[in-house]
Order: structure tokens, then C-alpha cells, then sequence
């Protein structure tokens, strides 16, 4: 079976002679052929110099399922006269690494250069991405590795200050019609869709070309008297899971939309990526911790009712569960992106928090310490204190801070919602305090 990965070009149905899945039959056999990713391919992209230039660097492909990566990866090496070698992080250790270097230092003693493609790259712990340094570095392989997950956070930094990262997109509908185009072609007849239902196929395969071909092979493989209409379509097809792993990029790429677009005051956009999340497996009470994360961070004084409503949601949904709790989530996703906003008390918070660690132990003023025994009243604790429900206006204007520090700012209210009135109170106290103190 090794033997057949180190055809440059060649399919596993070319090379057992079967009938091989329509994906398969339809891998392109030149660069030029790959659909849906001209930035890389193209005269002027980066893979498109490098055949240009005869001479390949290492890269990491990095992009969705479905988009083209070990496709590249073969025709690379056919493109530039390299010998094919591929290995799966998934199903290998070290043992058959060491085998794939020992098989390229032999081929290049007689002149054969290796192009080493590594499927799931990033599955590969960091001692096992480590041993492929010094072959890379001595030029016994040329590595193409491709993942799914963000390089930066699953490939160690030597590795990849050793490969340049090139990014595939996800197909789009464009790329995707063509693919269904070369499929009609190769089976000699149409899809049996009317065009609705030839756009929900499209839509369903959420940019994975794999997919939409073996979708497209299961449609070929139906006797259908007639044409399907989206609701046959749907019938009789599963749709493609959304990419989502909850403790990888996709999280929190979704989770940083989310928050972005309440931030933004934007509520259609919040409840799209809200519900992106949740139709894809995320736990509902994780977004609500969220939320309530967002409402005093970013809403704060501006809408006070805006934290109760977090919490009444989180309530509501403990007490329904899914689906039925679903709406209370969305209703305070709503309220949130529809609430004026203020990030005060969050920067008040860091200020207070550094100040805090900066002034050490300081003492309050003694006038505001309780004097619970003879001794603290002794020494003055809590003496002269002025009780502020008997001064004018139920306002002393004490001073409350260390004796040792000058008194700070950390909140200023903004002019916004429910914080604008909190600005006008602070005001008026700020004037009966410089009067009480004659300043």
C-alpha cells in the first residue's frame, strides 16, 4: 500500500484499476484545475511562483475540509518532478517517520528529492513535530503539512519559522457549481435537480467540495423519475455538519464574532453568530456565561437591567432546558446588542486593580474605621466620623481616602442610557464637595 502514495499524481483507482469514488475520479491532474483557490494557484500566487521558480519551500496548507490540500500537495510534486510520500498524523508514530526519512535520505543519494506530505499535521505532538526539523533544515524532504486547526496554536514556533503557512478558502458557490459541472460531465448526464434544489445541494455542502461530490455520487446513484424540489431534496440527503470544535478555532473565532457584533450594537448579526454556535453542538450555558460577561463589560451602568436580564435568561433556561430555553438566550442576546453601551465600569475595574496593587497596605482614614473596642477608640478610630444621612443633602464630603494618597478617578460614567444620569449625580456631588471643603 505504501507504493501507491509515492505515485506523483495517481489516484487509488488509477492505481488498483477500480471504479473509484467520483471525488477520487475527479481529483485534477494539474494545478490549473483546482478549483476555488486562484490566490495560491494562480501565475501570481504563492504555489503558482514556486512551480514558475522550479523550486518548492516548505509550507503548511492550512484551510476547511474539502478545499483542495492533499490534492495540491500531489500535484506539487508531479508540478516540480519530486517524488510523493505521504503519511497520516492520525494513523502514525515515530517509528514510521523514521522510515520516511530513511526512505528520502536513500532516494536522494540517487538524485530523487522528496516532497513528505503530512495529512492532520497538527495531531502530531511537539516532541514528534520537533523530530522533523533537521530533515527539513538538511533539505532530505521538502514538508507539506496540512491542517485543519490554526498553525499558530497547534504547530510548535520552530516548525513553523521553517514553513511558510499558505491559506486555502473555503469553497464557494462559484467553485462548488463548477465541481457539480465536471461531475455531470464525467457521468455523461445532469443532476436530477430542478435549479432550487441545485442551489440547496450547493448551500448544503457549506464549502467542502468532498462532500458535495459524494452528495452529487448518491443523486447519480437514484432512479428518480423526475427531478428533486429542495423539500425532496432534503429528504432524501443529510446536510453537512457545520465545522465546530468547541475547544479549537472555531469556538473562538464564533465566540469573538458574537461578542463583536453586541458590541456593535448590531442584534441580527449577534443572533447569527449565536445561533451558528448553538446549532453546532456549543453548550447553551457557556454562551450564557457570555452574555453575562458582555453585559458588564460592555453595557454595564448604561442599562443596569441588562446583567438582570443575563441572569433571568440563565434562570429560564435551567428551569426549561432545550429547546423551549433557547429563547429565553436569544432574548437577552437581543436585549444586549439593543442596550446603550459603556465599558466604564470595566475600565474602572483595571484602574481600581492596579491602583490597588501599586498602594500596597495603606490605612484607611481612621475617621472611618469602626471602634469596636476601648483601645481602637482610644487611639481615634472612628472619631469625627461624619454620618452623611444627617448633613445637608444627605452628603458630608468627606474624605475617604489614605492619608498618603490623593484621591483618584477610576469611573467616569459615560453620557449613554442610564450612566448619563449617574454623570449628572457625580457632578452634583462633585460641586457640594468643593464647596463643603472651600476649595
Amino acid at each position: 500500500m505504501a507504493d501507491l502514495f509515492e505515485q506523483p499524481g495517481e489516484s487509488l483507482s488509477e492505481a488498483t484499476g477500480a471504479e473509484g469514488p467520483l471525488a477520487d475520479r475527479l481529483r485534477p491532474r494539474q494545478l490549473a484545475d483546482v478549483v476555488g483557490q486562484d490566490h495560491l494557484t494562480a501565475a501570481e500566487g504563492a504555489i503558482g511562483r514556486m512551480v514558475s521558480a522550479g523550486r518548492l519551500s516548505s509550507i503548511i496548507l492550512w484551510g476547511p475540509p474539502g478545499t483542495g490540500k492533499t490534492t495540491i500537495a500531489r500535484l506539487l510534486a508531479d508540478a516540480v518532478g519530486l517524488r510523493f510520500a505521504a503519511i497520516s498524523a492520525v494513523f502514525s508514530g515515530v517509528a514510521d517517520l523514521k522510515k520516511m526519512f530513511a526512505a528520502a535520505r536513500d532516494h536522494a543519494r540517487i538524485g530523487a528529492r522528496t516532497l513528505l506530505f503530512v495529512d492532520e499535521i497538527h495531531r502530531f505532538n511537539r516532541a514528534q513535530q520537533d523530530g522533523f526539523l533537521p530533515y527539513v533544515e538538511d533539505g532530505t524532504v521538502i514538508l507539506v503539512g496540512a491542517t485543519t486547526e490554526n498553525p499558530s496554536f497547534e504547530l510548535n514556533a520552530a516548525l513553523l519559522s521553517r514553513a511558510q503557512v499558505l491559506i486555502l478558502h473555503r469553497l464557494d458557490a462559484a467553485a462548488l457549481e463548477l465541481l457539480l459541472t465536471r461531475a455531470e460531465a464525467a457521468e455523461g448526464r445532469p443532476l436530477p435537480l430542478n435549479p432550487d434544489a441545485r442551489a440547496a445541494l450547493i448551500a448544503s455542502a457549506d464549502g467542502d467540495g468532498r462532500f458535495l461530490l459524494n452528495q452529487a455520487e448518491t443523486l447519480f446513484a437514484v432512479d428518480l423519475p423526475v427531478p428533486l424540489d429542495p423539500a425532496g431534496l432534503s429528504a432524501l440527503l443529510h446536510r453537512r455538519m457545520p465545522v465546530y470544535d468547541k475547544d479549537r478555532e472555531g469556538h473562538y473565532n464564533l465566540i469573538s464574532a458574537l461578542h463583536k457584533s453586541l458590541r456593535g450594537s448590531d442584534p441580527q448579526a449577534a443572533l447569527y453568530y449565536m445561533a451558528r454556535m448553538l446549532v453546532a453542538g456549543e453548550e447553551p450555558l457557556y454562551v450564557l456565561r457570555r452574555l453575562v460577561r458582555f453585559a458588564s463589560e460592555d453595557v454595564g451602568l448604561a442599562d443596569p437591567q441588562a446583567l438582570v436580564q443575563c441572569l433571568a435568561a440563565k434562570d429560564a433556561y435551567d428551569f426549561l432546558g432545550s429547546p423551549e430555553g433557547e429563547l429565553a438566550i436569544v432574548q437577552a442576546c437581543l436585549y444586549l446588542a439593543t442596550a446603550p453601551k459603556s465599558n466604564a465600569a470595566y475600565a474602572a475595574q483595571k484602574a481600581a486593580w492596579a491602583s490597588a496593587k501599586q498602594t500596597g497596605s495603606l490605612m484607611p482614614p481612621r475617621s472611618i474605621l469602626n471602634a469596636p473596642t476601648k483601645l481602637m477608640k482610644e487611639i481615634g478610630y472612628g472619631k469625627d466620623y461624619a454620618y452623611d444621612h444627617q448633613a445637608p443633602d444627605a452628603f458630608s464630603g468627606d474624605d475617604y481616602w489614605p492619608e498618603e494618597m490623593a484621591a483618584q478617578t477610576f469611573y467616569t460614567p459615560s453620557p449613554r442610557g442610564f450612566e448619563a444620569k449617574v454623570a449628572e449625580r457625580l457632578a452634583h456631588w462633585d460641586r457640594l464637595r468643593s464647596e463643603r471643603r472651600g476649595d
